[in-house]
């Protein structure tokens, strides 16, 4: 039996191990970084909000203008089998939507290219490690690079555009910092790479509601609040008034979410996780096992 516990890949209606898996060196996918995804999370054994990741997913597909020649439960039918056949119990699902080789010579017309769908799943990622995310992580504003502005790629399509988190990514490491967090031209913050901010103001939660992706982590924070008796407000979030917040967290698929002891030198909650933040924290996980989110996966 091939052994997939360091993750699987489906790739033309093969399950693969995930070290073979691989696209053509002329696919659009990889040489304009024409790709759609998305990200689900797999946590003891059952997808969590998998209908509202796919529905994101499909509705990037259609807006990237992409046929896959797959429905939604064929979809949802290769996720299943790949990683029931994983064996993996907490995972890191992707599910891409590649724009393809074009096969007419010379041709720049992406109505030709042979647009196509694959998926591969490895063990559960955490964006920030567990250990840093209970004590703060700290996060550096990219100071060389504003996120791309959203009438240039629209960021409610989950793509692989990285290269202006790429660079604040390398300043926050230059500086020593764990992460970055990007703002637009306008000094708004806006989203970090693989993560939405989350600013905590006495009983307000508040967050972006432009420039950024809505993660689905997100919506299930906003969710959490709300049920907790937060006021949520989802809006622009000026950099100035970021800095007076009480609190600082981050959401992500891979982690939940992720309380803020820094920002570039400003120190929140005494350089602590805060009180709202680590009651999401908890929260989530316990989310995560709640049967009217979960679809339960059939393995192998």
């Amino acid at each position: 039996m091939t052994d997939l516990s360091q993750g699987a890949a489906w790739m033309g209606g093969r399950i693969i191990p995930i070290s073979e898996a691989s696209i053509g060196v002329t696919d659009w996918g990889l040489t304009h970084s024409d790709i759609a995804y998305d990200v689900v999370p797999v946590w003891a054994g059952a997808f969590f909000r998998l209908e509202d990741y796919l529905d994101r997913f499909l509705a990037s597909v259609a807006a990237q203008r992409m046929n896959i020649l797959m429905d939604r439960s064929e979809v949802q039918g290769a996720l299943q089998a790949m990683v029931g056949a994983s064996g993996l119990r907490d995972a890191y699902v992707a599910m891409v939507a590649a724009r393809g080789p074009n096969p007419v010579p010379g041709s720049r017309d992406p109505r030709d290219c042979q647009n196509h769908f694959y998926a591969w799943c490895v063990p559960y990622v955490h964006i920030v490690k567990p250990d840093q995310a209970d004590r703060g992580t700290t996060v550096w504003i990219a100071k060389s690079v504003r996120r791309i502005p959203r009438d240039s790629v629209d960021p409610k399509v989950k793509n692989y555009h990285w290269g202006d988190f790429t660079s604040g990514l390398y300043e926050a490491k230059d500086q020593e910092f764990e992460t970055t967090l990007l703002l637009d031209h306008e000094g708004n913050v806006t989203e970090g790479p693989g993560f939405n901010v989350f600013a905590v103001f006495g009983n307000r939660v508040v967050t972006s509601d432009h420039g950024v992706l809505h993660g689905i982590t997100r919506r299930t924070v906003l969710e959490m609040a709300a049920a907790q008796g937060f006021a949520v407000e989802t809006r622009p979030l000026p950099l100035e008034e970021l800095w007076a917040a009480d609190e600082v967290f981050l959401s992500s698929s891979g982690g939940g979410v992720i309380p803020v002891a820094q920002v570039d030198e400003r120190r929140f909650s005494n350089g602590a996780p805060g009180p709202a933040a680590r009651t999401l924290r908890q929260t989530y996980f316990e989310w995560l096992e709640e049967p009217r989110l979960r679809s339960p996966i059939r393995y192998d």
